[in-house]
């Protein structure tokens, strides 16, 4: 039975197919059904070795279930993982790491390539439509807690440069985050951020404020995810673990964008404020100007 890459889980369709496999792919199915968290994270040629059938023969069982090949197969896998594993989980997952003799080299090239996905994949229309969305909104509210949390501020602290209407939620509980947003309604704009494992918190906020008549906007990783459901458009990046911590390399590339794209559309009111804030900032003696005599005076 062939199957594709997407659709119903990776890891019933595996369960699902047993019955029509040989006995060397039904030996790799058992052996990633029990260790699916390590397994994830190991090579054709190392899973072959573990079950102890040849590396052609796991190649095989990947293209039977649909996949182009075990690379694609291993890529479905880990998605699936990243939104279920706890954090303990991931951590000892992403064990593999240890046996690089170069971590950084290994986890900057998979940020590369998480660029790179981002720059081929990503829909320029949905980016142009969040950009008019976002300078015609009465009022602008920024959502993102836990590891989406820096990604939210470092959006609200270059919009607050641009707008006068920018609402950056803090919150550490639902009710709060309700609080905050209360007054919202038809005419503004919220931007929902969330990345595996998904905030539960985002996802109630951006759908009470998608009741109120507000729209939406969604910075996620994929389409079919409880975020992208509550948004009207969804602007979305990998964030592919390489451990416990989230990968949000292509994200913040993408609201880097976001800023610049919108800033340029208003980049004579930017300049006005840039101005007068650098007259502040001169005055209250803000950034260092390299002056290492006036540095020991101070």
């Amino acid at each position: 039975m062939r199957m594709d890459g997407s659709g119903s889980s990776l890891m019933n369709r595996i369960e699902t197919s047993v019955g029509t496999m040989s006995k060397g792919q039904r030996a790799i199915a058992q052996y990633i059904l029990n260790h699916y968290d390590r397994a994830a994270y190991l090579t054709a040629a190392r899973i072959g070795d573990e079950v102890g059938v040849s590396e052609s023969t796991v190649v095989r069982f990947a293209m039977e279930l649909g996949f182009e090949g075990y690379p694609h197969f291993q890529k479905v896998l880990q998605e699936e993982l990243k939104e279920k594993l706890t954090s303990v989980q991931r951590l000892r997952a992403s064990a593999k790491l240890a046996v690089h003799e170069d971590i950084l080299g290994a986890v900057l090239h998979s940020d590369m390539d998480k660029l790179k996905r981002t720059l081929e994949k990503i829909d320029r229309k949905s980016f142009d439509q969040a950009v008019d969305l976002i300078l015609g909104a009465r009022r602008i509210y920024i959502l993102g807690v836990r590891s989406s949390a820096p990604l939210a501020a470092f959006l609200g602290f270059y919009f607050n440069l641009i707008f006068d209407n920018i609402r950056l939620v803090h919150t550490t509980s639902v009710s709060e985050m309700f609080e905050q947003i209360l007054s919202v309604g038809e005419g503004d704009v919220v931007i929902g951020i969330s990345f595996p494992r998904y905030s539960k918190r985002t996802i109630k906020a951006m759908k009470f404020a998608r009741s109120t008549g507000a729209t939406v906007i969604a910075l996620t990783d994929k389409s079919n995810t409880p975020i992208a459901d509550n948004a009207d458009v969804c602007l979305m990046a990998p964030s592919d673990m390489m451990s416990f911590v989230d990968s949000l390399v292509a994200p913040l590339s993408v609201i880097n964008a976001l800023i610049a794209a919108i800033g340029y559309r208003r980049q004579d009111h930017v300049a006005q404020t840039l101005e007068k804030l650098e007259r502040i900032w001169d005055e209250y003696d803000v950034y260092d100007k390299g002056d290492s005599d006036r540095i020991r005076e101070d």
